[in-house]
């Protein structure tokens, strides 16, 4: 059971992230993941945070739902199964250090790529690709945001479009991570989430996306495209620094 300074500062966390995530579609889920995995072991952290992201981003689906464009986040689910049955087979659990460089240099690599190479999520087999690359970093650093939003990018998809269409395709990525990583807790008898956190975390994530559904709307996509790749490169600057810290002074 969380204590009361540890359960308001959670909260906090949580209500904020998934602000960011209603608004941008990621960035939040990305600070969120940074946050558990100071306060909790590996495992535990990313239960507790595939099951809020779960939450945050299904009321996101939801809010948006007409907006979804569903032959994608098909042809992702197929890539994800094939990397999350890859990863069962391996039963790979990264400690803390490798969690955070890997979740800092996300955003990087995803600049990396270049613009000619860029793919287009509705183009085909690029989203089934999406999953499989996307369903693997989130089972190493737990997010997967900023490569996802390589994928769509360059597509034509409107604001609406995007964080609809993403939020769903990561309710199903977030699911595949909690329940790969809660077996790892059952099996390892490791540190699990009490319900009343679990509770606690999902009532605050669907508050948080209610209240960014306004000022998402009143945004243009230009607006909303540059601010989302400003909070996501200055947070994983953050976590790729601390992440190197941890490696070289564990």
């Amino acid at each position: 059971m969380l204590t009361v300074p540890l359960a308001l500062g959670l909260g906090t966390a949580v209500l904020v992230t998934s602000f960011l995530s209603g608004l941008f579609g990621m960035a939040g889920g990305m600070v969120l993941m940074g946050i558990l995995l100071l306060m909790l072991p590996v495992s535990t952290a990313m239960l507790l945070h595939g099951i809020t992201q779960m939450a945050s981003n299904g009321w996101r689906a939801w809010l948006w739902q007409r907006h979804i464009v569903w032959r994608v986040v098909v042809q992702f689910l197929a890539g994800g199964a094939v990397a999350v049955g890859l990863f069962t087979l391996v039963g790979l659990v990264p400690d803390k250090a490798v969690s955070l460089i890997v979740l800092g240099l996300s955003p990087w690599l995803a600049l990396a790529v270049p613009r000619g190479w860029s793919p287009d999520v509705t183009r085909r087999g690029h989203s089934a690709l999406a999953g499989f690359l996307c369903i693997g970093i989130q089972l190493i650093a737990g997010i997967s945001g900023p490569l996802l939003d390589v994928f769509f990018v360059k597509s034509d998809l409107t604001r609406q479009s995007v964080v609809a269409t993403k939020a769903t395709t990561q309710v199903f990525g977030h699911l595949f991570k909690a329940a790969y990583f809660g077996s790892v807790v059952a099996a390892s008898g490791a540190q699990g989430v009490d319900a009343a956190t679990v509770l606690m975390c999902v009532a605050i994530a669907i508050t948080g996306t209610t209240l960014s559904r306004r000022v998402l709307d009143a945004l243009t996509d230009a607006q909303f495209r540059t601010w989302s790749k400003r909070i996501v490169m200055l947070t994983g600057s953050v976590y790729l620094g601390q992440g190197v810290l941890l490696l070289v002074a564990p």
